[in-house]
């Protein structure tokens, strides 16, 4: 599929603005359909700019014109309202795959997210494992899931991947609170003893993964594919690198786990945290998902650690810092709003 035209859906998000610039140095035609601007200059004149809603069935039709594969990324993130979760989630996501029936698209791949698992009772989660997601997002997330078998059971190829919390250039979100509180010299706490696994996953493996599945056979391709870093430790021992490569010589504190939960729940109830709960409920048990099936199917091996896609995170972070602090908002590209945690970070 050489000089395939790919269009991306959530083209100006974290992972669009990564994948579109992957795929540009592989030589495909690309098109980015994004409610936002694409507002990165070096990608101006070599990807079309389609701005658009998503749940647009019409205009989403229109911009499928030439494409031979939709990577479908745009999302209403867990921040968004619960009404605009499932009509973006789920309601986007019907909108794009019956689109791309009608124009003949060669494959679609459906980016999800470990999310579907929910809170989890064991790792790692596999792709046949029970989908329980959580609250609006999760269970858009599990419904939009669905929605994909449908048309892949009634001949579309189809991929749907599964990428763990992935980070690296441009990421933002709730990973702007780690890294502005290590650049202010604070401690950093986190639930528990910190000695659980969490698997994350730099952006760059999302993009490579996402390549084989424009590329591989359709029958390999046409599966359902977790993604995570294969090299990852505890929050304590990777959120530590990030405080080191800070050099203030600040460490992680352990927070006891049940107390600091409950806390967060009643302040995620009056608005004042930034975290979700598929997030803190998690933080005290180990979060990791097999990563066989995509090594096994389509020869993919993710090529980074937890450690590195923090630390490449970081270092953007830190060499970017000035041009966001007055921004906030709820997607992957610019800081939450801290809420309540601003407050405590004045006692680490």
């Amino acid at each position: 599929m050489t000089r395939s035209k790919v269009l991306i859906t959530g083209g100006a998000g974290f992972l669009g603005i990564n994948l579109l610039r992957f795929l540009r140095t592989k030589g495909y035609a690309l098109a980015s359909y994004d409610l936002a601007p694409l507002d990165a200059p070096d990608l101006q004149s070599d990807v079309e700019a389609i701005r658009g809603d998503v749940r647009d069935a019409t205009l989403v039709e229109r911009s499928l014109a030439g494409v031979d594969v939709v990577v479908h990324a745009a999302a209403a993130l867990p921040l968004y309202s619960a009404q605009d979760i499932h009509t973006t989630d789920v309601g986007g996501t019907r909108a794009v795959l019956e689109a791309a029936r009608r124009r003949g698209v060669a494959r679609v791949v459906h980016i999800s997210s470990t999310a579907v698992y929910g809170i989890v009772d064991h790792a790692p989660a596999r792709e046949d494992d029970p989908l329980r997601g959580v609250g609006p997002y999760g269970a858009a997330k599990v419904e939009a899931e669905a929605l994909c078998g449908r048309f892949r059971a009634e001949g579309m190829t189809l991929s749907i991947l599964r990428p763990a919390t992935f980070v690296g250039p441009e990421r933002l979100g709730v990973f702007d609170l780690l890294f502005d509180w290590a650049l202010d010299g604070r401690n950093f706490p986190v639930l528990g003893g910190g000695e659980h696994r969490h698997q994350f996953l730099h952006v760059e493996d999302v993009c490579r993964a996402i390549e084989v599945c424009i590329t591989g056979s359709d029958t390999a391709v046409s599966e359902t594919f977790n993604v995570g870093a294969k090299d990852f430790g505890t929050l304590k021992s990777d959120f530590q690198a990030v405080l080191d490569e800070a050099g203030f010589g600040r460490r992680i504190v352990a927070l006891p786990a049940a107390p600091a939960i409950a806390a967060l729940r009643i302040l995620g109830a009056v608005g004042l945290s930034p975290l979700y709960p598929w997030v803190y409920e998690n933080f005290d048990r180990d979060v990791a998902v097999a990563v066989d099936r995509i090594e096994e199917s389509l020869g993919f091996a993710p090529a980074h650690s937890n450690v590195d896609a923090l630390l490449a995170n970081f270092r953007w972070y830190r060499d970017h810092r000035t041009e966001f602090a007055s921004k906030s908002g709820i997607s992957h590209r610019v800081p939450w709003k801290q809420g309540a945690l601003r407050v405590a970070r004045r006692f680490f």
